[in-house]
């Protein structure tokens, strides 16, 4: 699939890094890095921050061991690798010199000349607009970065940056990511779904599975074996997610599918978004994330769950 309008081409699971370096270790990390790639998957999120949170880590554990392993397989040119600044603990914001010395660092630790999609993690508004576009179009015009992506950008932000590029003639933000799933989705509103078709950019969204509350396996309270389960304790005891929960149970199972897959599924309906996140601590997970690239879902159960949430 065509990124945006970029000349890059990923696989519609776009393997979430987030869990290298804690929810999975080095070897682990390699297993399903190993598994992904021998799917046919070539796209892979992360970002400096990860996993900062992490007693003992500092940041940078998970670009470390993707860099190591796609020198270990000799693979990099077979990737497509997106990183993010403005979350790192010693490298908040997007102050320009900030964002020169993360790339350098994340270049570093990838063990890569290039980053093809480089996000600024968040917004940030005590910084000069202008200067952030100048110091990300020098990153592009240097071949350090590919393409550009905004991250956790309100609609508002979003549209006052893409100005700023186009006015200035810099490179602007091609892509997006944002939280949206099958029971959170305001971050994507209609009126920003529009935009993103208008404007030809892509979502690339996080949390496709609501921190593992769309798998179905934790709706009775219990996150035992979840790395993120005071997470899906928000989810478990919401009446209306639960509504949610059970029209997604009804259409994975007319499909003799798992919910993990349906969820994956109904989020590539979305004209507006090419691949999504998802993350695996062990190879067998990527089982049923895989399994939604091939879901077909009939209009009338899309229609189904597009109707099973609405924002409040």
């Amino acid at each position: 699939m065509q990124l945006a309008d970029t000349d890059l081409f990923v696989h519609p699971l776009q393997l979430g890094g987030n869990p290298f370096g804690w929810g999975a270790d080095r070897d682990q990390s390699f297993a399903v890095l190993d598994a992904y790639a021998e799917a046919g998957g070539n796209f892979i999120d992360t970002a400096d921050a990860y996993s900062a949170w992490v007693e003992g880590n500092s940041g940078g554990e998970s670009e470390t061991i993707i860099g190591e392993w796609m020198k270990a397989r000799g693979n990099r040119d077979d990737m497509v690798i997106a990183t993010k600044v403005g979350m790192h603990p010693k490298g908040r914001g997007l102050d320009p010199a900030n964002i020169r010395n993360c790339v350098d660092a994340s270049l570093r630790r990838l063990g890569t000349d290039r980053i093809d999609v480089y996000y600024a993690h968040r917004d940030d508004d005590d910084v000069d607009q202008v200067a952030v576009a100048e110091t990300f179009d020098a990153l592009v015009r240097s071949g350090k970065v590919s393409y550009l992506g905004a991250s956790n950008f309100s609609l508002e932000r979003l549209q006052k940056a893409r100005k700023i590029s186009t006015k200035f003639s810099l490179a602007c933000y091609r892509v997006v990511q944002d939280r949206f799933n099958l029971v959170s989705r305001s971050a994507v509103d209609p009126q920003k779904q529009a935009y993103l078709r208008s404007e030809g950019m892509a979502e690339l969204p996080f949390h496709s599975l609501a921190s593992g509350f769309l798998t179905g396996k934790h709706t009775g309270g219990d996150a035992t074996g979840s790395v993120r389960g005071d997470r899906v304790a928000d989810f478990v005891d919401d009446q209306k997610a639960l509504g949610a929960l059970e029209v997604l149970h009804d259409v994975a199972a007319d499909h003799e599918a798992s919910m993990t897959a349906t969820a994956i599924a109904w989020q590539l309906t979305h004209d507006f978004i090419p691949s999504t996140i998802a993350s695996a601590r062990v190879p067998e997970q990527l089982t049923e994330l895989l399994a939604g690239m091939e879901m077909q879902l009939s209009p009338e159960e899309k229609t189904a769950l597009d109707g099973a949430w609405v924002e409040a």
